[in-house]
């Protein structure tokens, strides 16, 4: 099944999917507080604004909080919680702002906020927007599941979460990372294949 981009959020830890068909070649690096999506070195030349943005920020100035999801709203919510919003409130102002990306398939954006002991999921579609909190992992993508739903994620680390995603059983894997929140600690990892 091809779900697209997909976050898979729970209590102290957060994951992120990139699947594509049509734009494969992209890699996750990490620069300064943030892990960041964009095109290999290889990847045909493209002006589409989708395919490049944060898709992991630490945040929140005292307590230690993580932000997944598909694009460039990542940054906003981040934001939002160093101001000292509550993660649902970032996250709601942050996607109504936004809206979901206008491409040829009104794509969702889909996003969630990770504190060590509670975790926020959302969405914004061209139907509804769609915030909020869980307390087991749920996951939600830009295709087919747009609807958060619990998922089975064993990991418990970021590293052991980005490679489980990575191989889930979702078609056109590109590259995943993730984030492992306890106390004010913000540990990120990334997969690329």
């Amino acid at each position: 099944m091809y779900v697209g981009r997909f976050v898979v959020v729970g209590p102290g830890l957060g994951a992120y999917r990139v699947s594509s068909r049509s734009f494969p070649n992209r890699h996750v690096t990490a620069r300064e507080d943030a892990l960041t999506v964009s095109p290999t070195p290889d990847a045909p030349e493209t002006d589409n604004p989708y395919i490049a943005y944060n898709c992991v920020r630490a945040a929140g100035d005292t307590d230690g909080l993580a932000v997944v999801g598909n694009g460039s709203h990542v940054d906003p919510i981040a934001e939002k919680l160093d101001l000292g919003y509550p993660p649902r409130d970032a996250l709601v102002t942050a996607l109504f702002a936004l809206d979901y990306e206008k491409d040829d398939y009104d794509t969702p954006r889909i996003a969630g906020v990770v504190d060590d002991d509670e975790a926020y999921i959302g969405t914004v579609r061209s139907d509804a927007l769609h915030v909020e909190r869980v307390t087991e992992p749920t996951l939600v993508a830009t295709y087919e599941k747009d609807d958060p739903e619990p998922y089975p994620l064993a990991a418990d680390t970021a590293d052991t979460a980005a490679r489980e995603v990575y191989d889930a059983d979702f078609e056109h894997t590109v590259c995943a990372a993730a984030a492992e929140v306890d106390g004010a600690t913000v540990e990120t990892a990334y997969y690329n294949g």
